[in-house]
């Protein structure tokens, strides 16, 4: 059952668009209603338990007296930090501000954890033992091609991904910090939450800032973490993007559900791939071969610059590939 997010804020515009828009992130273990009164908040609260609130600055602490709810959150016209509560800047994309809101109600997670009633995500991982096949420009394709009518999301386990780059985006956290906090045992939901970005309708948490952060992760324990986030993030389908930098990658491809593994086809290459068959054969792991699904992609040419990379992407040659192998039409994918 979803908690209560209560908006309250001067400017109704505000307030409404901003309820509308977490009501559509369904990830989200929140509802959100919007009030513009103060009375009416306070009767609300009366009768419903809120579990958070965000407050615009407008509003005087002293006025918020009496009303009950488990943690307030200042949405601030500036950027300055208040002393009573946390706060978070609001005139930013509503993605960014909702992370941040999951961001400051992280230290209630650890007290009250909030369960995810639902099916397994299914998992999707997308691996080759051949370099430079196309992989990635797959992987995220493939992403928002299912983002169309599912819940997608995208994980890239590289050491070196080129994300930031290609989107020409700085990230304050990363998959370092999903790490960080599983190692110590203080991953939840909220925490995934509070890390995701939006690409062509799919989320993504951004990858690695260091290729290290992947290297100290035994098999077993990076499987651990992806068969956590596909039991409680509420997502229909997760994509791993699996780089070579990581250890025991059979214990994570073994989670999978299906496996794309996109190959050239010269000869090098054809050989690459029978010793990788070899392998999973000779050390029992013959039901991870059986999962594979072998994609020789199409050739195409490849983006002249890095603007909307992934777009021209989708909506070239690889993009109806993609389309044609997931069943969906060409009006699908964004």
């Amino acid at each position: 059952m979803k908690r209560i997010m209560a908006v309250f804020d001067v400017d109704p515009f505000y307030a409404d668009k901003f309820a509308e828009y977490t009501n559509q992130k369904e990830t989200i273990p929140f509802t959100a209603v919007a009030f513009t009164g103060i009375e009416q908040l306070r009767k609300f609260s009366e009768e419903e338990t809120i579990e958070l609130l965000l407050v615009g600055d407008q509003t005087d602490s002293r006025a918020l007296e009496g009303i009950r709810v488990g943690q307030m959150i200042r949405l601030s016209e500036s950027r300055a930090r208040t002393e009573d509560m946390p706060t978070v800047y609001k005139y930013q994309a509503s993605d960014s501000v909702l992370r941040d809101v999951m961001a400051c109600y992280q230290v209630r997670e650890a007290v009250e954890p909030l369960a995810v009633i639902g099916a397994k995500s299914r998992i999707v991982g997308v691996y080759s033992p051949i370099g430079r096949c196309g992989k990635t420009g797959f992987a995220v394709t493939l992403g928002q091609v299912l983002a169309h009518d599912s819940r997608v999301l995208y994980l890239n386990l590289e050491e070196f991904s080129g994300f930031s780059k290609l989107l020409g985006s700085g990230y304050g956290e990363s998959f370092s910090d999903l790490i960080y906090f599983y190692r110590q045992g203080e991953y939840g939901r909220m925490r995934l939450g509070s890390m995701v970005y939006s690409l062509g309708g799919m989320d993504y948490v951004p990858p690695v800032s260091c290729a290290e952060d992947l290297a100290v992760m035994e098999g077993a324990e990076t499987a651990g973490l992806v068969s956590q986030i596909a039991r409680e993030s509420g997502y229909d389908v997760v994509i791993l993007d699996l780089g070579h930098f990581l250890r025991n990658v059979e214990e994570i491809l073994a989670l999978c559900d299906v496996i794309y593994s996109p190959v050239k086809e010269d000869v090098v290459s054809g050989a690459k791939l029978e010793e990788w068959q070899n392998y999973l054969e000779v050390s029992g792991r013959h039901a991870i071969w059986e999962k594979v699904r072998i994609l020789k992609l199409p050739r195409q040419s490849v983006p002249d610059s890095r603007r909307d990379y992934f777009g021209q992407l989708l909506w070239g040659d690889l993009g109806d590939f993609v389309r044609e192998l997931t069943g969906r039409s060409r009006g699908s994918g964004r």
